[in-house]
Order: C-alpha cells, then sequence, then structure tokens
C-alpha cells in the first residue's frame, strides 16, 4: 500500500482529508513478501483490520512513540 492510500483511508476514519504536500517520487520502493509467506504463511490480520485497530487506539489515547517514520527516506538509511 503507499502512503498516499494509507494517509486517505486514515482520514476518512477520522473524518478528515489527507493533505499532501511535494509530489511522489516517479521511482517505487517495493518489497516481495513472496518468501516470507512461504515461510511464514499470509497475515491473518488484514490491511484493513491492522488501521481500524491503529485508529481505535489513536481514539483511545492510547500511548504514541512520537518517533520519524522516516517516509521521505530512498537511501535506505533509517
Amino acid at each position: 500500500m503507499s502512503v498516499r492510500e494509507v494517509a486517505r483511508q486514515f482520514g476518512e476514519r477520522f473524518g478528515n482529508e489527507p493533505v499532501f504536500s511535494g509530489e511522489e517520487a516517479p521511482t517505487a520502493l517495493l518489497s516481495n513478501a513472496a518468501r516470507a509467506h512461504r515461510l511464514l504463511g499470509y497475515p491473518r490480520v488484514s490491511a484493513a483490520q491492522m488501521m481500524d485497530w491503529v485508529a481505535d487506539w489513536i481514539v483511545q489515547g492510547g500511548p504514541l512513540l512520537n518517533k520519524p517514520t522516516h517516509f521521505q527516506t530512498r537511501d535506505g538509511q533509517f
């Protein structure tokens, strides 16, 4: 899932429209999880369910770590 799509879906859950600055790069950093799925099985929790849990956590005032996401990082150094 793209960061833009995740933000859009969280915006729907919180009743807000996400605001973006800048543009996506013409290239994407992709990960193929096929080997992980073969070794560990397919995730039992969907992305939508996980986002529902995270949104609920935030609404309930669950603690946050306030750490940078590094979503803008493109050199692999996190």
